[in-house]
């Protein structure tokens, strides 16, 4: 009977699980090194030869680093490391329309967003330390495909940063590799409250709506928003604050509400997820959500980016 790669040395595979489980970057990275060629193994049976195998096998690893420490039996890493390629495989093929050759068995899902994950974790405050250590370049890409929860395919993401897919694709590979050297770079510094950040942001979107729907959007821009704030969409400017508001009050006025669904909230860059909800005479006034990404300079809102969410096919 032949033996994967990665199914040798249980007791190695035992330890170096607990000592990434508590934090060390070397040790995942024996992991993975252990296990790739039984990881790319499967990859290659279910996509066959072609550049999805290199992503599926980087999707893995940052799959790994945010949910090693939820393998509950550390010798069992192997088979749990090849379910991740499994169903991140599973991804590729649904998306691109293909036929899966061979059966999979996907990983138990318990619902959580990326970033929900995260938060169940003590890595969650190091891993987003270093998200910020990355280049805005990389950044943006890299925060849209594993923490938004409706901008995360190639396609929108391209859309979204004003960029073909391919250089999404380039970015996101130059995103993993940086995360990996990011994360050992700020393993021993101090790391900011992720989930108290995202509270309050999550509180921010709110107290910005509602206070839109009093009419003082404007005193909002004023005291959060930098003078010279940028709007845009589609990577191009549209304009500034007086747009920013021009445009609040236009779809108060038509009737149009916002209501926060998934908010990601780092130090230099914020993801409000809203949906849109039209008024009842005018269903398609809006498409059905839009994403502001904002960025920030000096802790104030700097360039607020606008993405609508896709209308939905017209009915025949």
């Amino acid at each position: 009977m032949s033996v994967l790669p990665g199914d040798a040395g249980p007791i190695e595979d035992a330890a170096l699980t607990l000592a990434a489980q508590a934090g060390d970057v070397s040790a995942l990275a024996r992991l993975l090194e252990r296990h790739r060629p039984g990881m790319r193994a499967v990859a290659l049976s279910l996509l066959g030869p072609g550049p999805d195998v290199d992503d599926v096998l980087q999707e893995a690893a940052l799959m790994a680093l945010r949910r090693i420490v939820d393998v509950r039996d550390p010798q069992a890493v192997g088979p749990w490391l090849r379910m991740v390629v499994r169903n991140n495989c599973r991804t590729v093929l649904r998306v691109s329309h293909r036929v899966e050759p061979v059966e999979s068995l996907p990983l138990p899902s318990d619902g959580a967003t990326p970033e929900q994950v995260l938060e169940t974790h003590a890595l969650r405050d190091w891993i987003w330390e270093a998200v910020e250590a990355l280049s805005p370049t990389v950044r943006l890409p890299l925060v849209l495909r594993y923490f938004s929860t409706g901008i995360t395919s190639y396609q929108q993401i391209a859309e979204a940063c004003a960029i073909p897919v391919r250089t999404v694709r380039s970015r996101l590979n130059q995103a993993r590799e940086a995360l990996t050297q990011a994360l050992a770079a700020t393993a021993a510094t101090a790391h900011d409250d992720t989930v108290r950040r995202t509270e309050n942001s999550w509180r921010e979107a709110h107290e910005t709506l509602a206070a839109a729907e009093r009419g003082e959007f404007g005193k909002v821009l004023k005291d959060r928003y930098s003078p010279g704030v940028t709007l845009l969409a589609g990577g191009e400017r549209l304009g500034g604050a007086e747009l920013l508001l021009a445009g609040m009050e236009s779809d108060l006025a038509a009737g149009v509400r916002q209501r926060p669904l998934h908010v990601v909230a780092g130090r230099s860059l914020v993801v409000w997820e809203m949906e849109l909800i039209n008024p009842p005479g005018d269903p398609d006034h809006c498409p059905p959500g839009v994403a502001w990404i904002i960025s920030l300079n000096g802790g104030r809102f700097d360039r607020v980016s606008l993405h609508h969410a896709a209308r939905p096919p017209a009915a025949p």
